[in-house]
């Protein structure tokens, strides 16, 4: 009977090692956005920004700031958000406040893992906010996939929102 533990426990190892899909990683995403090594600068969660941000994501955050990266007038934000049971990690350039690449970089959860091809990120390409915080167009969903699709649209709409604060910071500054 102690075999059959061992056993399970192994499996149930192999099973959580198989749910984690690492596409590419942060680092390799940053490069290729900003085509340097840039080191990462802090965006301060003041009261307005966290509120702002738990509007978009529908549940609390429990962050005082969020790192990004820059170069010039584009960002990078690497970003998470549980799609039904797990973390999706997501990397979202932002060129001239316009989405200029989305990518999951890392996916955690047992199904919707379709969200990280090309013909569904390349619906974010151009994408904007519209004064109610929501993207400027539709995002076609995925049957079997609809809570990657949405932890993605929010993760491009938290991006999109926290760029234009870090343009508007540096512009009254």
């Amino acid at each position: 009977m102690k075999a059959f533990g061992y056993g399970l426990i192994l499996l149930l190892g192999i099973f959580d090692a198989v749910a984690e899909q690492i596409y590419q990683s942060p680092d390799d995403f940053i490069r290729q956005a900003l085509g340097q090594s840039v080191k990462p600068d802090v965006i301060w969660l003041d009261d307005r920004i966290k509120q702002d941000v738990e509007s978009i994501l529908a549940h609390p955050f429990n962050k005082l700031r969020l790192r990004y990266w820059q170069k010039e007038q584009d960002t990078v934000w690497i970003l998470e958000e549980i799609g039904k049971e797990a973390p999706i990690t997501v990397g979202i350039h932002v060129a001239n406040g316009k989405i200029a690449n989305t990518q999951v970089l890392i996916y955690r959860e047992s199904r919707g893992d379709e969200v990280r091809h090309r013909f569904f990120t390349d619906q974010f390409l151009d994408a904007t906010l519209d004064n109610n915080l929501q993207l400027d167009r539709h995002i076609d969903g995925i049957t079997g996939a609809t809570l990657s699709v949405r932890a993605l649209t929010k993760i491009s709409r938290i991006a999109l929102y926290l760029h234009n604060k870090v343009q508007q910071e540096q512009q009254g500054s």
